[in-house]
């Protein structure tokens, strides 16, 4: 099952990541991976990571697996406190 997530959370999300490499966020699925069909380095995702951390109010841990757009949805929809408006 596909978990269903917040539309405002999804939507900032993409809006960081395309930022990072000036993609348009309507190429950016859900499956996407940001290496491999992008060409995101570490620095990118590490860009990507402390934005989120700041526009959240997050903290995602080094360790956390983050190579497609969908891994970046589900960890900040599921560790944040922030309700979608």
């Amino acid at each position: 099952m596909i978990p269903v997530y917040t539309p405002s959370i999804t939507k900032e999300v993409v809006k960081i990541i395309s930022k990072t490499k000036e993609i348009k966020a309507s190429r950016l699925r859900a499956s996407a991976n940001l290496s491999k069909e992008f060409g995101f380095d570490t620095v990118d995702v590490v860009d990507i990571i402390l934005e989120l951390e700041k526009s959240f109010k997050i903290v995602i841990p080094d360790e956390v697996p983050l190579n497609t757009v969908g891994d970046f949805v589900e960890y900040v929809s599921t560790h944040t406190m922030r309700q979608a408006s």
